[in-house]
């Protein structure tokens, strides 16, 4: 005979698909933050500083 699944073990699965998804997207955020962010503020600090002007002679 065949045992059925119980209900309980799908929505856990489910659940676990949830909390999964979430941890992705964070983890997206996160990567997003902490890699992008600190390039973007490193040309801000140096367009600040006039190192992309052209030199005077």
């Amino acid at each position: 005979m065949k045992k059925k699944k119980s209900k309980k073990k799908q929505t856990n699965s489910n659940l676990k698909d949830q909390k999964l998804g979430q941890t992705k997207n964070s983890a997206k955020l996160v990567l997003f933050v902490f890699g992008i962010g600190p390039i973007i503020g490193i040309i801000i600090f140096l367009y600040s500083k006039g190192f992309f002007n052209p030199p005077t002679i």
